[in-house]
């Protein structure tokens, strides 16, 4: 069975805004299950497993609630937790989650990396073609950074951005703007939802917006946008999203552990069910959603536990 400790009035991850829907923030809840341990499973696995979910963050959202309804099916009493970067990495570190399945690597998360590294189990990379990026809409008068800063009136001098501690956003201060000259553009930061709701109203407009991004989104499709080209490569490389463990993963759950090792996304995969939960439907609960999505694509559902 599986529990949640996601504030359920925060619909669709921060939130998935189809129409004229108003984006809600995320609600916070981090929390340790308590009670005795569930026995453990036939095939040697601790029964109870607790998923860390960086909030707002879809990809990691749409993994870890595919793993959940897997797991479930597998047995296990699954948790399901929302939690900002920060205390979730220290969480996975210390023990207090069992999982967490969207560590951005070389580059997003490396400062958390080089924090808690010794002391977390990389369970290796499922999705290898994550970037960073800033867009603008489809039908934008540019297609490249370079032009940006010539062109910044037509975007009205800003650029929208996510949380201030985001990586995206220091990649963004650090290396992008200054890189392509654009520090008399105003860099907007506030949160997820802010930024959904800006391309939101942007694409309703018909209106010139540039925001910062990170790929795979289902923003892309909703509200149709591009990347800018990036000739001096600021935004950085194509990373890795890893699953990574607590300390003892590998005792508490050998077997999951290697479902996990083998785990794989393809971009038409992750983008269908990310689209499915985030921009076709509204609503908290994603179960029924994902659950549509696994019967959809039985073949690869029943090869994770293969």
């Amino acid at each position: 069975m599986k529990k949640t400790t996601r504030t359920k009035k925060n619909a669709r991850l921060a939130t998935a805004l189809s129409g004229a829907a108003v984006v809600l923030t995320l609600g916070l809840t981090a929390c340790t299950p308590g009670g005795p341990p569930a026995a453990a499973l036939d095939n040697g696995d601790q029964g109870e497993i607790t998923i860390a979910v960086f909030a707002g963050w879809p990809e990691g959202i749409a993994a870890s609630e595919l793993w959940s309804a897997v797991l479930e099916d597998e047995g296990y009493d699954v948790t399901l937790t929302d939690i900002d970067v920060a205390p979730g990495y220290s969480g996975v570190a210390s023990g207090d989650y069992d999982l967490v399945l969207d560590s951005w690597l070389p580059d997003t998360h490396a400062a958390y990396l080089d924090e808690f590294g010794d002391d977390l189990t990389d369970l290796g990379p499922w999705y290898t073609d994550a970037r960073n990026t800033i867009v603008v809409n489809d039908d934008a008068p540019i297609t490249s950074l370079n032009e940006l800063a010539a062109n910044a009136d037509l975007f009205g001098n800003r650029i929208v951005g996510l949380e201030p501690g985001a990586g995206l956003t220091k990649i963004t201060e650090e290396q992008a703007i200054p890189t392509y000259g654009l520090e008399d553009m105003e860099f907007l930061t506030s949160s997820t939802a802010a930024l959904l709701t800006e391309l939101q109203a942007a694409d309703a407009a018909g209106e010139n917006i540039v925001a910062t991004l990170a790929r795979p989104h289902w923003a892309y499709e909703a509200y149709g946008l591009r990347d800018l080209e990036d000739p001096e490569g600021a935004m950085g490389a194509a990373e890795e999203i890893h699953a990574l463990g607590s300390p003892t993963f590998d005792d508490d759950f050998a077997t999951a552990g290697g479902w996990l090792r083998d785990f794989a996304m393809s971009d038409d995969e992750l983008l269908s069910l990310c689209n499915l939960l985030f921009n076709e439907n509204s609503g908290s609960d994603y179960e029924p959603l994902v659950r549509e999505w696994m019967v959809e694509h039985g073949d690869y559902v029943d090869e994770l536990t293969a």
